[in-house]
């Protein structure tokens, strides 16, 4: 997986998945599959990976072993979600979830891109231009290149950074940290936790049509989740359901998951509609995730916008101010 993924990557990544659901839906198996997208692969740097992958599997390796094996290549709640796939028979419906997923991150990162253009180029046309006066009267480049460099260089760092730390890459610790600290963003939290929830159900629906053990189920489920919450609560429930409480028992008095969750699992669990109840949590929380996504593609370069607006303002106010106060200085008392 790149150090940054950008839009063109998460659609490559999509048509990936795409194209595993489509030829193993149709009746194709898994290597065949793998050996047609290794042939044309929806981005050049597939090849070699769908390679590795194919060997492992020649030499008798599970499909999530073959990928655990790539190392980062893959993120881990995808490697989750696909074994949750294999273990049962629904690989290529988990595929679709895959590929639906990051289309979904593609758009919302395209659509924030393009709408960030106009404020970007707003302020790189103010911090570059705001101060050539002084320069035409000064000469002083290094001056210039100070007020100009100096001020956007530490923003692309904080941009990059900022990227690099919400990639899937990176390990538990830091990513609870991560998940922590998001959570109390407003849309942003809410549209990532909705989508946690939303392939969480999707895999334990799938889990348990397969006849996985309702506990094993649970637990590969949260790990497809992406979520460190949510995996951390699943993961400690083990001593209570084996010792006899019932999944909706003890998802009712976890914090990790929301009311709504918890009263519709209760109620499938004691009706026998487990299978649509979780189908209907997917779709529910799926859809609160990709509106609060495409609302945050709206208000962030709003915000942006009238932040650099107001610097703008400032600036001129205080050039004004400088220029009226050299005036001053000159005239005398």
């Amino acid at each position: 997986m790149p150090l940054i993924l950008t839009p063109g990557h998460l659609a490559s990544r999509a048509e990936f998945y795409h194209q595993i659901a489509q030829l193993v839906s149709a009746g194709g198996s898994l290597i065949s599959a793998l050996e047609h997208l290794e042939r044309a692969p929806p981005a050049r740097s597939f090849r070699q990976p769908i390679g590795r992958v194919l060997e492992q599997l020649n030499q008798g390796a599970t499909f999530s072993e073959s990928l655990r094996a790539l190392g980062r290549w893959m993120a881990r709640f995808d490697v989750a979600l696909l074994e949750a796939g294999e273990q049962s028979g629904r690989l290529d419906a988990c595929c679709r979830l895959l590929a639906g997923y990051y289309e979904e991150r593609a758009r919302a990162s395209r659509q924030l891109i393009q709408n960030l253009l106009y404020p970007a180029f707003l302020l790189h046309f103010a911090v570059f231009v705001l101060p050539f006066p002084q320069l035409f009267l000064t000469g002083d480049v290094a001056a210039y290149l100070r007020q100009t460099l100096g001020y956007l260089l530490p923003i692309y760092a904080l941009v990059l950074l900022g990227i690099y730390a919400g990639q899937a890459r990176h390990g538990e610790t830091w990513r609870s940290l991560l998940e922590a600290a998001l959570r109390l963003v407003p849309v942003l939290g809410g549209a990532r936790r909705a989508l946690a929830l939303s392939r969480l159900a999707a895999a334990l629906g799938a889990l348990l049509n397969a006849g996985v053990p309702i506990i094993h189920a649970w637990e590969l489920a949260a790990d497809a989740s992406g979520s460190p919450a949510l995996r951390r609560a699943v993961f400690g429930w083990r001593s209570r359901l084996e010792a006899g409480q019932t999944p909706a028992e003890v998802v009712r008095a976890s914090r990790a998951f929301p009311e709504l969750f918890a009263n519709f699992y209760h109620t499938g669990e004691i009706s026998g509609t487990l299978d649509e109840v979780l189908h209907r949590l997917h779709e529910l929380y799926r859809e609160e995730g990709a509106r609060k996504l495409h609302a945050l593609t709206q208000w962030v370069p709003r915000l942006v916008y009238l932040v650099i607006v107001v610097l703008i303002a400032l600036r001129i106010v205080q050039f004004w101010l400088d220029y009226f106060g050299r005036i001053s200085s000159l005239l005398g008392p």
